[in-house]
């Protein structure tokens, strides 16, 4: 889908032709206090979405009515629209923000996953060229007499909500992949790939190179699969060369049948989606080197499939992480984090991260306790937390903090080793978030449990509740570019 932004809604407005039942189908689709209005003119192929409100609207009513704008976009046979919803009453809320909201949303909305289908559906759908109309804040250096352009700062907005947006797509198409297409090799090759379209590094790091750093608790995970691992770190610098990175890290099993503490049958065909967090990483650094953020950030990913074969790792193994620390294995199928181990570690010390923040479908105890409305926040820095939950509220991708007390830590202590990778039946989310504690050092860090929020859109008018959500990528752009502005 294309975007432009024009000024005059008040011009085109006069230029509709009068609605009648004869000449024009309406819908009308009420959201809270806001009513937006769909016009398609019979003797055309153009939708016209505007808003009718009563008053300033809250941000969720204005994202839900720019929801319900895109699921119907998506559905017509119409192939050109204009939008008019930017230009809607919002308190505290400039008209940059609207427009990013309006361009993101409608294009997320245009989503579809339909690569694999060998029959397409014959009746094209979706809204190929869009405008967004609005009426104020002209470009004040343009001729009063010329033909007024939007100011450059909304011709900005625009480009960053189709960032974003694509970032989520890249998400969103990953974590959809089945396992045997999205393998460790297929995401090295699309961060490669993504690297040099925006001209940023990606190093690759193979299964001799993570034998070389002892990195033996992330290879122990992989121990029982063909697929090769990889420990992908992609960096990107927008800042001065001097400034501490942001270091984002995610969870990449690209399948998980839980190793020899397999899963049972029953919707194991799921866990292709066990790499929701590697999939945000990759989306979010490519909204962030899209619209040329401002800093620096290092994405890393560890890459591997969990299988079981005669060369898995089996409870009761003790295998020794990058760290020194050793760990005994008592459930292979707790193996995210015996990933994110090798790699808090190996960023942390590598690159002595300004902050550090993983993502992962770690747990299914966070969904017990968050359901798939919240992802789970842990965090060793007030700070920290306090930014990722206000990031949360901000683009509704919510977080909510939970403990992380010297009282879970003790339940990972284990008898023959430094700690075991799981401890009690109860509180498994905090547990472990205390393992990867032990990894992070000093380095102000925070643990999102995104198992709950990275499939599915129940609360998503046009996301199927089958796909992936691409969770992260909005939360973590805001927090970045934030984060970026309030420690410059």
């Amino acid at each position: 889908m294309s975007f432009e932004l024009k000024a005059g809604l008040n011009a085109y407005l006069a230029r509709l032709p009068k609605s009648a039942p004869a000449r024009s189908l309406t819908e009308l689709i009420e959201f809270n206090r806001v009513r937006a209005t769909l016009e398609m003119p019979l003797f055309g192929q153009e939708w016209f979405a505007s808003a009718d409100t009563k008053g300033p609207l809250s941000d969720k009513a204005y994202r839900d009515a720019l929801a319900a704008t895109a699921k119907v976009l998506a559905a017509t046979a119409a192939k050109d629209a204009v939008v008019a919803l930017a230009d809607v009453a919002l308190e505290q809320r400039a008209l940059a923000w609207r427009l990013q909201q309006a361009t993101r949303i409608i294009a997320d909305g245009a989503y579809r996953f339909d690569a694999l289908k060998s029959v397409k559906d014959k009746k094209e759908r979706g809204v190929k060229k869009l405008v967004l109309m609005i009426e104020a804040e002209i470009d004040a250096k343009s001729d009063a007499k010329a033909k007024s352009k939007p100011a450059p700062e909304l011709d900005s907005a625009v480009r960053q909500g189709q960032a974003i947006a694509t970032g989520m797509a890249l998400a969103k198409d990953l974590g959809n992949l089945p396992g045997n297409m999205c393998t460790p090799a297929h995401l090295a090759e699309t961060a490669v790939a993504l690297g040099k379209e925006h001209k940023f590094e990606v190093e690759v790091l193979e299964r001799a190179d993570m034998e070389k750093l002892g990195m033996h608790s992330l290879l122990a995970v992989a121990a029982g699969s063909h697929q090769p691992p990889k420990l992908i770190v992609l960096s990107y610098r927008g800042a001065t060369a001097g400034e501490k990175p942001v270091v984002l890290i995610g969870k990449g099993v690209t399948f998980d049948t839980g190793g020899i503490s397999i899963k049972g049958s029953a919707g194991m065909e799921d866990m292709k989606g066990d790499m929701g967090g590697a999939a945000c990483v990759v989306g979010l650094m490519h909204a962030l080197a899209a619209r040329k953020a401002r800093v620096n950030v290092v994405g890393a990913i560890g890459v591997v499939e969990n299988m079981p074969d005669g060369n898995a790792q089996r409870p009761g193994d003790i295998v020794t992480s990058m760290s020194g620390q050793t760990i005994e294995i008592i459930n292979t199928d707790a193996e995210g984090r015996l990933v994110l181990a090798d790699v808090l570690w190996y960023v942390a010390t590598k690159f002595k991260p300004k902050f550090m923040v993983d993502l992962a479908t770690l747990t299914g105890a966070i969904m017990v306790a968050l359901g798939q409305e919240y992802a789970g926040l842990f965090s060793n820095n007030d700070e920290l937390a306090g930014r990722l939950y206000d990031a949360g509220i901000s683009t509704q991708e919510r977080v909510w903090r939970m403990p992380l007390g010297t009282e879970y830590d003790k339940l990972i202590d284990s008898k023959t080793a430094d700690m075991k990778n799981v401890g009690s039946p109860y509180g498994g989310a905090c547990t472990a978030a205390a393992f990867l504690k032990r990894f992070v050092g000093d380095v102000p860090w925070a643990h999102l449990d995104i198992a709950g929020t990275a499939w599915g859109g129940k609360n998503i008018p046009y996301l199927d509740v089958k796909h992936a959500s691409g969770y992260g990528v909005r939360l973590l752009t805001e927090w970045v570019l934030r984060t970026s502005e309030e420690t410059a």
